[in-house]
């Protein structure tokens, strides 16, 4: 059934709701107390149109349908009629509570209200409706008619049905919905906290340049943009305000706090890319940031490798052509170790620094690689040596992984080093989730792969490299650190003792 619908603001996120709806064949009514702007508005839809109709996602028909299907609504009162209202005004608890009131005075008892807020409490907004039942967030991500995720939010007071509606008629609309209860960031503003976080918490300790843990981020973790880059597009104010909204939300849980070095970009007005600098200069003469790569060096003639270590198994397959002999470790395959040579040892991070490791094995000679999604496809390493490692034993492994067709970027020692120290703790922080029942293993794979663009969702890669790795990880962590911000999740914590995987709790 083809209904109408309400859009109330015709900002961005109004203006994109408006096409996604019209597109999908509704009538839409776009309300804003300012005129103007709703003519604006339906002035960039169909421009909009017209761009998806140049790049062969519409057809000139459809768009031109789709565009004369959005309608300016002069005053509120003609929203009456409509059977779905979403809200898409200024992020104000006041503001939002104020026009749903307005609203349940104007639309008919049957109509869905929802609201696309990012960040406040699907119960606070309905509190003082006559029918609190019937609204539900809606939270679409920019630019909504490219972004696949809708985020789905039930609030204490939300019928069941109302969320059911909502959810059918995003997937109508070609979107991906995905259910959570009304809880601080909900899914994608709550899990993706540690991308940034540890990113910053890095950068604090001099672990290495933005753009080196930019590279390492995309290189090798396989994230389409690293956090610094990432934190300077959306707006470093705006990332600050949305974890500072989170911390407090939590009553100032230590996973959540915001970052000195970002609250100084603020305080300065670099705000990244709208103000021309951020963490990086932008502007037709900035020139764009490198990351570190080791010099080349020579690789050692010949490695033992360790033949059940997923690392050692990719480093020869990638080797196999060179003229390093290539000798399996037959006797060691429970080792944790990934390849031998001469004095130097390779090991995957474990969440230890490569210093500590190699005091507690005795094993001076150790260099630390970090996490990748695909050994086998990475372009980059990030490497850690041991204080005890002496530099032609170090050398000799970046001539090893240089051999192999790696850039390597050198890490302070520092425990987790960026990709697996930011995965477990993504992994920590949608576990909680889970664990708190604001959502499904499911949902969060889905939030996070459509709604951020991750390689995999969590639980995902979660499961390809095992719970006791990430249990591992994170205690190692909390050792370090002593803080609660890396405490482990319950969930991981019942996983590991049980032996099953996290899709095996669905």
């Amino acid at each position: 059934m083809v209904f109408s619908v309400a859009v109330i603001g015709s900002g961005v996120m109004g203006a994109g709701i408006a096409q996604v709806a019209a597109t999908a064949g509704h009538v839409v009514k776009l309300y804003d107390i300012r005129p103007e702007a709703v003519n604006k508005a339906i002035e960039d839809v169909r421009k909009n149109l017209q761009r998806f109709v140049g790049k062969n996602r519409l057809s000139a028909e459809v768009a031109e349908a789709a565009a004369s299907r959005v309608q300016p609504a002069a005053r509120i009162q003609e929203l009456a009629g409509v059977k779905l209202a979403i809200e898409a005004v200024v992020e104000d608890l006041a503001v939002k509570k104020r026009l749903f009131a307005e609203l349940e005075q104007v639309v008919d008892e049957d109509c869905i209200l929802a609201t696309n807020t990012s960040s406040l409490s699907i119960t606070a907004i309905a509190s003082d409706l006559k029918r609190p039942a019937r609204i539900a967030g809606m939270h679409f991500f920019n630019p909504a008619p490219l972004m696949e995720l809708v985020e789905v939010i039930s609030g204490l007071t939300t019928d069941p049905s109302s969320a059911e509606l909502v959810a059918q008629t995003a997937a109508s609309w070609g979107k991906t919905p995905v259910h959570v209860k009304s809880a601080p960031g909900f899914i994608v503003n709550r899990v993706a906290r540690p991308f940034y976080g540890e990113a910053l918490r890095l950068l604090s300790e001099r672990a290495a340049s933005p753009a080196s843990i930019d590279a390492i981020m995309r290189d090798s973790g396989g994230f389409r943009m690293g956090p610094f880059e990432l934190m300077d597009l959306i707006g470093n104010d705006v990332n600050f305000a949305v974890t500072n909204s989170v911390f407090e939300a939590f009553f100032g849980d230590p996973r959540f706090a915001p970052s000195l070095i970002q609250q100084e970009l603020v305080h300065a007005g670099f705000l990244g890319r709208k103000s021309g600098r951020g963490f990086f200069e932008y502007g037709p003469n900035a020139i764009p940031p490198q990351p570190m790569n080791e010099p080349p060096a020579s690789a050692p003639p010949s490695i033992m490798l360790n033949d059940g270590d997923r690392f050692a198994q990719a480093l020869q397959q990638r080797l196999n052509s060179s003229a390093i002999l290539l000798v399996p470790n037959v006797t060691k395959k429970d080792s944790d170790y990934s390849v031998t040579f001469g004095d130097t040892t390779l090991a995957i991070t474990d969440g230890r620094t490569a210093t500590q490791r190699a005091h507690q094995m005795n094993i001076p000679g150790l260099v630390l690689v970090d996490l990748a999604l695909d050994y086998k496809k990475a372009t980059r390493l990030a490497i850690a040596k041991a204080h005890q490692c002496s530099d032609l034993a170090y050398a000799s492994a970046v001539g090893l992984f240089q051999a192999a067709g790696y850039s390597v970027t050198r890490m302070r020692d520092l425990p987790g080093l960026a990709v697996m120290r930011t995965l477990a703790m993504l992994i920590n922080e949608a576990s909680d989730a889970v664990n708190q029942g604001i959502c499904s293993i499911d949902a969060v794979d889905a939030a996070m792969e459509k709604g951020v663009n991750y390689p995999l969702g969590p639980f995902a890669w979660a499961d390809k490299i095992g719970a006791p790795t990430v249990h591992a990880v994170l205690a190692n962590l909390a050792a370090y650190y002593g803080e609660d911000r890396y405490r482990i999740s319950p969930l991981i914590q019942e996983l590991l003792w049980s032996g099953r995987t996290f899709h095996s709790k669905l």
